[in-house]
């Protein structure tokens, strides 16, 4: 199945910039399939010689890498509109792994019809770049967290952050959203063990941060939560889909 460009239901949630006829024309034509797979699915793998890109539709996955004796560090997590594969796309291998964390739907840019948005659409070429800086950005912030915040800032600031991301997607109501990571996933991203990660989410939870069922994780107090994690209200801008 092939998304028409022109109808997709990303474009309405209000958090993509919006772009001329031309421009959709041209991401249109360049789209090649749309792909549905499974959660637990390696969309890229690590060494993977000339790798795809693909703009993730729906669902999450997350970027990683792993040490030889199989330990590993998720470096982001990746949200509908996000780009996919642009930094394997610069390298001769790819230097980290991609996973689906749900069920996602991908839509498929091959890898060579990419420069050709360089070679005729200089402002579309400079929105790519800027989605590679943006996905870089969320390393940054887990490095920050990793090096300076505390075991529950590390927690508080990852669950703000992912709460923000969703929300700029109409992804939560009444401040409850899907949050599909298991305890290991959080534990990777932030640099924590397991039993760890477990009694700061317990904490977080009797300090009356947050609740969780059924798979979705509801904010009950969000202005605590922010404190805790020292990450502070910042508003989402318009940007780029491709």
């Amino acid at each position: 199945m092939r998304v028409n460009r022109f109808e997709c239901a990303l474009r309405a949630c209000g958090l993509f910039k919006p772009v001329s006829q031309s421009e959709l024309a041209f991401i249109n034509d360049m789209k090649r399939d749309h792909l549905t797979v499974p959660a637990g699915t390696t969309i890229i793998r690590a060494e993977q010689d000339s790798a795809e890109l693909y703009t993730l539709y729906a669902g999450w996955a997350f970027r990683f890498k792993t040490l030889p004796d199989g330990r590993r560090q998720i470096l982001n997590f990746l949200f509908p509109g996000d780009l996919i594969g642009l930094q394997a796309a610069m390298f001769d291998v790819a230097q980290h792994g991609i996973e689906a964390l749900t069920d996602v739907e991908l839509c498929l840019l091959p890898r060579h019809k990419v420069w050709e948005v360089f070679r005729q659409m200089p402002e579309l070429a400079f929105d790519v770049t800027w989605l590679g800086a943006r996905e870089e950005s969320h390393v940054d912030e887990n490095l920050l967290s990793a090096g300076q915040r505390s075991a529950a800032e590390r927690v508080a600031a990852l669950i703000v952050i992912l709460y923000k991301r969703a929300e700029a997607r109409s992804l939560v109501t009444d401040r409850t959203f899907a949050f599909p990571l298991s305890q290991q996933h959080i534990a990777d991203a932030l640099g924590l063990s397991l039993v760890h990660t477990n009694k700061t989410l317990a904490r977080l939870r009797r300090m009356g941060m947050f609740t969780q069922a059924n798979g979705s994780l509801t904010l009950t107090n969000p202005h605590a939560l922010e404190s805790v994690a020292q990450y502070f209200d910042r508003k989402m801008t318009h940007r780029p889909l491709i």
